[in-house]
């Protein structure tokens, strides 16, 4: 999964975001989902959280739990 659906995320989610200063880099950062800051339904690239360590950034993957 790809992080554009708000129902896919939710807090608790292990994810890899995208922060705003790793953009250019494409650069990803793992944690733990603490609150989705994007109020849309979808959004083509990603869904903007919070992880649990304060960290702010777009949903770019989800990973499996498996």
């Amino acid at each position: 999964m790809d992080g554009q659906n708000r129902k896919d995320i939710y807090p608790g989610l292990q994810v890899g975001i995208i922060l705003k200063k790793d953009q250019r880099t494409g650069k990803v950062t793992y944690g733990v989902v603490k609150n989705l800051l994007t109020s849309a339904a979808f959004h083509s690239r990603g869904i903007k959280v919070r992880l649990e360590d304060g960290q702010i950034g777009r949903v770019c993957e989800i990973v499996d739990e498996e």
